[in-house]
């Protein structure tokens, strides 16, 4: 069992930054893939961003290429979505995952362990 929780949301105004951090307990976090997703109200739950295991290998959505970066501290246990340039349309519920053996860095499905969710809202 892998826990994950994340943390660093809440209300900033377009332009702005906010930092999101994910912090993994129970198992060897390196051995994880990790991956950020969002939902905003009354839409499915998309991908965001995911990082290997060795956080060598990362992925975005196009919406988020240029503006977000994804990162991890395997010696804290800790993954980060660092967002920039934030706008209206990033606001939603974020959710860190995690899993091993993906198929994919980009399907929820691969995903195993998922944490509770961290609002974020971007005001103009």
């Amino acid at each position: 069992q892998v826990q994950l929780v994340e943390s660093g949301g809440g209300l900033v105004q377009a332009g702005g930054s906010l930092r999101l951090s994910c912090a993994a307990s129970g198992r060897t976090f390196s051995n994880y893939a990790m991956g950020w997703f969002r939902q905003a109200p009354g839409k499915e739950r998309e991908f965001v961003a995911s990082v290997t295991g060795n956080g060598r290998m990362t992925y975005y959505a196009d919406s988020a290429k240029g503006r977000f970066t994804i990162s991890r501290d395997n010696a804290k246990n800790t993954g980060y979505l660092q967002m920039d340039s934030l706008k209206p349309e990033d606001t939603a519920v974020y959710y860190c995952a995690a899993g091993t053996g993906l198929k994919s860095m980009y399907l929820e499905l691969d995903y195993d362990y998922w944490g509770q969710g961290t609002q974020v809202t971007v005001f103009s």
